[in-house]
């Protein structure tokens, strides 16, 4: 058990090693960001930003691009001409966290 707990803090040292690393990398303002998040979440920013790393790894496929389903979609919005604005998503995105969370914006024609 101990060297359990040895290897999950050493695991944690590394991983806290390299997220500053990373944003040693950033702009400014992306390093205001992240540390804005990180208070406001009263984490720290290794934390922000592993977390950010599992999410983008939950929805993104980093094995490559599956060109059929890019095209399905592609076709579908042609048919329907419905989509989410990227300004929604962005409000949307914005808002987690906050006391005002925002729901998931619904598709809507456009164009």
């Amino acid at each position: 058990m101990r060297a359990l707990v040895s290897r999950q803090i050493g695991a944690l040292q590394l991983l806290s090693h390299l997220m500053n690393m990373i944003r040693r990398t950033l702009d400014i303002a992306t390093d205001a960001r992240l540390r804005e998040m990180a208070d406001e979440r009263g984490q720290d920013v290794a934390a922000v930003l592993a977390e950010a790393v599992a999410l983008l790894d939950s929805v993104a496929d980093i094995d490559g691009p599956d060109i059929g389903e890019d095209r399905r979609r592609l076709d579908a919005f042609k048919s329907t001409r419905t989509a989410v604005p990227l300004d929604d998503v962005k409000t949307w995105v914005a808002s987690w966290g906050s006391a005002n969370e925002l729901p998931r914006p619904a598709p809507r024609k456009i164009g």
